[in-house]
C-alpha cells in the first residue's frame, strides 16, 4: 500500500490539496452565513484564517508548481506563499479571539482582511517567512504556531467558562484551537524525530485531513442549528 502511494506522491499531493482546500472553501462559506446572521466580529477573522489556510494549499500544490517555469530558479516561491498564508491564518485565529481588545473604542473595520491591526501581522508574517527562507528551515513559523495556538487555547478556554450567549460557539472555539495546536505540534514531531521522509509526509497528510474534516463538522453543526 505504501509502495502505491509514494509511486503516485504527485498525483495524491493534488488530490490532498484539492481535499484541504474544499473543506476550507466550505467553513468559509458557512462561517461568512454565520457571520451575517450573527454579526460577530470574532467569526469574520475566524472565517479568514480558512480562507488563508484553503490559499496555502493551494497555492503550494497546484497554482504554482503548475507553472513550470517556476520549477527551476524560483523553487523557493511555492514554500514562500504556502508558509505566508499559514502563519497569516494562525494570526487570524487569534485574532479572532482578541479583537474587542485590539478594536477597544474603535468601530468595526469595513475590512477584515486590509485594516491597519491586520497590516501589522502581515508584516510579521513576511518576517518570519523571510528568516526561514534565509536559514532554509520552518523552525520559526512552527515557534510562532506553538505561541499562537497555545495563547488561543487558553483564551478561548477562559471565555468557554465566562458561560457567554454565545456558549455553544465558545465550546467549539475552544476544541478547534486545542486540536490546531495538536496538529503543529503532532507535525512538528513527526518531522524532528523522523525526519521528512515519505512514509511521515503521507501520515502528517492523513492527520491534516481529519483535523481540518472535525472542525467542518463543528462549523456545519453550529451552523444548522443558526
Amino acid at each position: 500500500m505504501y509502495q502505491w502511494i509514494i509511486e503516485n506522491k504527485e498525483l495524491l499531493k493534488i488530490i490532498y490539496s484539492l481535499a484541504i482546500t474544499l473543506i476550507c472553501a466550505i467553513i468559509v462559506f458557512k462561517t461568512d452565513r454565520l457571520f451575517r446572521l450573527s454579526f460577530h466580529q470574532g467569526i469574520r477573522y475566524f472565517r479568514n484564517a480558512f480562507l488563508f489556510y484553503g490559499a496555502a494549499f493551494l497555492f503550494r500544490y497546484i497554482l504554482i508548481p503548475s507553472l513550470s517555469e517556476l520549477s527551476g530558479k524560483y523553487n523557493f516561491i511555492p514554500r514562500v506563499f504556502f508558509e505566508f498564508f499559514l502563519v497569516m491564518a494562525g494570526f487570524f485565529l487569534l485574532y479572532s479571539l482578541l479583537w474587542k481588545k485590539l478594536e477597544y473604542n474603535q468601530r468595526n473595520f469595513k475590512s477584515s482582511l486590509l485594516n491597519r491591526n491586520i497590516l501589522v501581522f502581515y508584516l510579521i508574517a513576511i518576517i518570519i517567512v523571510i528568516l526561514d527562507v534565509i536559514w532554509n528551515k520552518y523552525v520559526f513559523m512552527f515557534l510562532s504556531q506553538f505561541i499562537i495556538f497555545s495563547i488561543a487555547s487558553i483564551i478561548s478556554y477562559n471565555n468557554y467558562l465566562s458561560k457567554g450567549k454565545h456558549r455553544k460557539f465558545l465550546k467549539f472555539y475552544f476544541l478547534a484551537m486545542v486540536l490546531s495546536f495538536i496538529a503543529w505540534l503532532l507535525n512538528f514531531l513527526l518531522v524532528l524525530w523522523i525526519g521528512w521522509n515519505k512514509g511521515v509526509l503521507i501520515n502528517i497528510y492523513g492527520l491534516n485531513i481529519i483535523i481540518f474534516l472535525l472542525i467542518l463538522y463543528g462549523v456545519i453543526k453550529l451552523t444548522n442549528k443558526n
